[in-house]
């Protein structure tokens, strides 16, 4: 076994036994680079990941390829969900060089840790043939290497850099009116979402469209939101049987998913699923959450309510063989007439609908309603049969062999999930979803924040006694999931908690003289870059949720110093909003607030649960909310009474308090 046998990742553990001589990323393996002027191969890639496996299993299992790999480099796996700093550095080099990425990413670094080259997935024999050449170039040419690695080295320093906006502009709807417009032009009218193929959910494109549409009164919006999200549901993406969503779909039709379930989609998909529940309730958007919520802790949810990280897309070394089924083994679960109509419901045909023969991946395309009058049945007899035959089609699933289980627990990720139950919570009153956020709420107090306010990014993984490693985004996602849980709970501990989370996030990561937040921390390794991560992706950029964050914590705690840091950091990306709009999601839900301003509506007395609720069934999605029967916050000062009252508060203006939510709306609609 190599060097990685003692990690605690399960990614490089996967990696243990191969020939390659692996180190982790640290001191042993950077001093033995620069010790014998060896290259280092950084091979970064994460549990899950289909192509990870497939160029392990070609090229990294293979001892002919690992004698190539260990004599002439220093080979280092990373596991990125760990490690993503590395992993920032490193795509970023890889994208300057070819303008794509993705994982397994593989780059040559000098031994000083900058790249020279770097790619994505290699075949055996390609792969065997640039470490050669790459080898025989540092040792002909390494003056040309060294020319080339400081190259790339600035363009990795520059790249996703913000110039310091010191003028506050004046933001408009016609601001929006031009990102909104830009964005339209991408709609895939037809199957949802945006562009052709492969397909992400992206959940807060669409929690932002949602409530752009909303409040900017936008129905062509409106509807490409809705179609997004029920084409999502009804497709192969979504997991029809176990519930919780695989990554992306690789056709444009949402059909054939890449099988791989990750949590921090699953987690966002809870919360706009909810969102949209109480902007447009459809019985689906429930139906979708509750499912994803059931998978997650019945899959993803250890003892003590920490969510682990992914389930892989592979069992049995076959990518989805644990999801899809033969009509033949469908008919004999069920029976031949609950089969028939169980495979019409799920397009399950004898040759099979995907590239695996006789085999199916399960979607949908018409709603209950349109199929029960195209059999002639009634709508509840077709879903009562259906619901049956999924529960007994879920029992023979579990005998089957699972897909491995990524068992870390990430902060980050973990914050992602308190948001959604929270959210879940508020749109559908279901106390399950608020004890589940309770008790994940304690795990990650007790064990991924210290006594400092310092976090750790993965739970149980600092075995070696060293100071655990955390990034902006453990701070930011963990922020925002304590105050959501304030907001449900008015328990003002957990925003103390979001508070004191904030300052050191300000302490170790803020720039104060660019105005932005590094992604490292200042007592952080560093890097041959310190970076910052701006775009919105597959989850939100840390600075655009830390913007949200300042914003909301300013106003609930009347603290100007979050509000200029939240404006600040606004200013500075404003320029690239209309630019490309989907890479600035959550900037543009920043915008929003910005424009239309924030409704900050405390609610007091010992009837604010019964009112709390009232107020969550109407859709503001441009609000707090904040009270409770005691309360120390600046503008609850003086609003504790006889009775329970609601104040709406906008702009440092309040209006006078109702004693009932139909009068505190008017306010708002006013």
């Amino acid at each position: 076994m190599n060097r990685l046998a003692n990690s605690s990742s399960p990614y490089l553990l996967q990696h243990a036994n191969n020939p390659v001589n692996w180190y982790p990323w640290g001191k042993e393996a950077l001093d033995k680079a620069k010790a014998e002027n060896k290259l280092i191969l950084v091979s970064i890639g994460y549990s899950a990941c289909h192509w990870c496996h497939v160029m392990e299993h070609e090229s990294f299992e293979d001892e002919a390829v690992a004698t190539v790999m260990n004599e002439f480099f220093v080979c280092i796996k990373v596991d990125r969900e760990e490690r993503p700093d590395v992993d920032q550095i490193y795509m970023s080099a890889v994208q300057l060089m070819s303008g794509r990425g993705g994982w397994p990413l593989n780059c040559i670094c000098l031994p000083d840790q900058r790249p020279i080259y770097g790619g994505t997935y290699f075949r055996k024999n390609d792969w065997t043939s640039l470490l050669f050449n790459l080898a025989d170039f540092y040792k002909q040419k390494p003056e040309e290497a060294e020319e080339y690695a400081v190259r790339l080295t600035e363009g990795i320093q520059n790249y996703e850099s913000v110039q310091f906006v010191g003028e506050q502009p004046e933001y408009t709807q016609a601001d929006l009116q031009l990102i909104g417009d830009n964005w339209k032009r991408y709609f895939d009218q037809y199957e949802g979402g945006t562009g052709n193929a492969p397909k992400f959910p992206m959940p807060n494109n669409w929690l932002l469209l949602m409530r752009y549409a909303h409040l900017m009164k936008d129905e062509v919006v409106a509807a490409q939101v809705k179609l997004t999200l029920h084409k999502m549901a009804f497709g192969g993406i979504y997991d029809h049987i176990g519930g919780g969503f695989a990554r992306y779909s690789v056709d444009g039709r949402w059909h054939v998913p890449h099988f791989e379930k990750m949590l921090y989609d699953n987690a966002q998909l809870i919360s706009l699923y909810s969102e949209a529940y109480t902007w447009s309730p459809d019985p689906l958007y429930e139906q979708v959450v509750e499912e994803i919520i059931a998978f997650s802790t019945r899959e993803l949810a250890s003892p003590e309510l920490g969510f682990y990280s992914a389930l892989d897309a592979d069992s049995e070394g076959v990518e989805g063989k644990f999801y899809i089924f033969t009509k033949k083994e469908i008919e004999d679960i069920l029976g031949e007439d609950a089969a028939e109509l169980f495979c019409i419901y799920y397009h399950i045909t004898d040759e099979g609908n995907w590239e695996e023969e006789q085999s199916n991946v399960l979607f949908r395309r018409e709603s209950d309603e349109e199929l029960a009058e195209q059999l002639g049945l009634g709508v509840d007899d077709l879903v009562s049969g259906i619901k049956a035959s999924k529960r007994k089609i879920f029992e023979a699933r579990r005998h089957r062999l699972r897909p491995g289980l990524d068992n870390k627990i990430l902060a980050s990720w973990n914050g992602l999930m308190l948001k959604g139950l929270c959210t879940a919570y508020r749109a559908f009153n279901n106390p399950k979803y608020l004890e589940l956020a309770l008790q994940n709420a304690g795990f990650i107090s007790a064990n991924l924040i210290s006594q400092n306010n310092r976090i750790s990014r993965v739970y149980n993984a600092n075995t070696t006694g060293e100071t655990p490693v955390a990034f902006l985004d453990d701070y930011a996602n963990i922020i925002d999931g304590l105050i959501a849980l304030y907001e449900v709970t008015f328990n003002e501990d957990w925003l103390q908690q979001a508070k004191k989370l904030t300052d050191a996030a300000i302490e170790h990561y803020y720039d104060e003289v660019n105005g932005i937040f590094f992604y490292t921390a200042n007592d952080d390794e560093q890097l041959i870059a310190r970076k910052s991560e701006i775009m919105d992706g597959v989850t939100p950029a840390s600075n655009s949720a830390m913007a949200l964050n300042l914003k909301k914590l300013g106003l609930l705690f009347d603290n100007e110093d979050y509000a200029a840091v939240s404006a600040q950091l606004l200013r500075n990306i404003m320029p690239q909003l209309a630019k490309y709009g989907t890479a600035y999601s959550n900037w543009t839900l920043l915008l929003l607030e910005e424009v239309f301003g924030i409704y900050e509506i405390a609610i007091t007395g010992n009837e604010t649960e019964t009112l709390r609720r009232e107020i969550e069934n109407n859709y503001i999605p441009n609000k707090i909310i904040l009270g409770g029967k005691k309360g120390s916050l600046p503008l609850l000062q003086d609003k504790f009474g006889q009775s329970t009252q609601i104040f709406v508060c906008k702009d440092k203006t309040c209006g006078l308090p109702a004693n009932n939510t139909a009068d505190a709306l008017k306010q708002i609609e006013a």
